[in-house]
């Protein structure tokens, strides 16, 4: 395995040499393969990712066996922030969405790091509240947001997190991204389909129209959009 270059994942890029230094001995390539599990619900994380490539899926598992999406980490950032600053319990299960390629290092060794530098701690701060953003607007959207919305949403963020306008997606992940039932996403998936914003075949979806998928989606796309921006944007 190989250490890749920083500038490819947001959260390595954004770091002082310093920082940076502080880390980069610790960090290795992996491959994420597409539906891998990396930590379930209440195990120990013992490793954060930062995705080069590819969208790893965060998940809530209810007792009566749905699975609904909160959030979603790609290139602009990293799993595990938040294990870094507290307890390293997993309090949801993360699943690789769409495959790629990330950094990993061992989250002790992360932690070590950030008790050395408050700027390095700082940032992990703020990448874990651009987290939170998503999960709390995700919320609002799935309880009041039309599912047509909702789907063009997820996809225009899949897209974003991924850099890709192929998307690897069955019926039942995108179910759980929008919290809803698989009939209600083949139909809307065929309707933006009829619009020429995506082509959908099999599991696998090419985006043709971010305008149109913009225009369909809720506010929430450019809400989450706009509080990464404020908190990860240039400083």
């Amino acid at each position: 395995m190989e250490t890749m270059v920083r500038p490819s994942n947001g959260f390595l890029s954004a770091l002082s040499a310093d920082d940076y230094e502080l880390i980069r001995p610790y960090l290795r390539t992996i491959d994420l393969p597409h539906e891998a599990l990396l930590v379930e619900t209440g195990e120990t994380l013992k490793r954060a990712y930062f995705p080069h490539r590819g969208v790893i899926s965060l998940v809530v598992k209810l007792a009566k066996g749905e699975h609904v999406q909160v959030a979603m980490i790609g290139r602009d950032s990293l799993l595990g922030t938040l294990s870094t600053m507290g307890d390293a319990c997993a309090l949801n299960t993360a699943i690789v969405l769409v495959p790629g390629v990330a950094s990993v290092m061992d989250l002790d060794r992360l932690r070590g790091a950030a008790d050395q530098s408050s700027t390095l701690r700082t940032l992990l701060t703020r990448h874990g509240l651009a987290v939170y953003a998503q999960v709390q607007q995700t919320a609002g959207c799935n309880a009041a947001h039309p599912v047509e919305s909702r789907l063009s949403r997820c996809l225009l963020h899949t897209h974003d997190l991924s850099g890709d306008f192929r998307l690897l997606l069955t019926q039942e992940a995108m179910a759980q991204m929008i919290g809803a039932r698989r009939n209600s996403v083949s139909l809307v998936a065929n309707t933006l389909q009829q619009a020429n914003f995506i082509h959908y075949s099999r599991g696998h979806i090419q985006i043709l129209n971010l305008d149109g998928l913009r225009q369909t989606a809720c506010e929430c796309y450019a809400t989450v959009k706009a509080q990464y921006d404020r908190l990860l944007g240039p400083r």
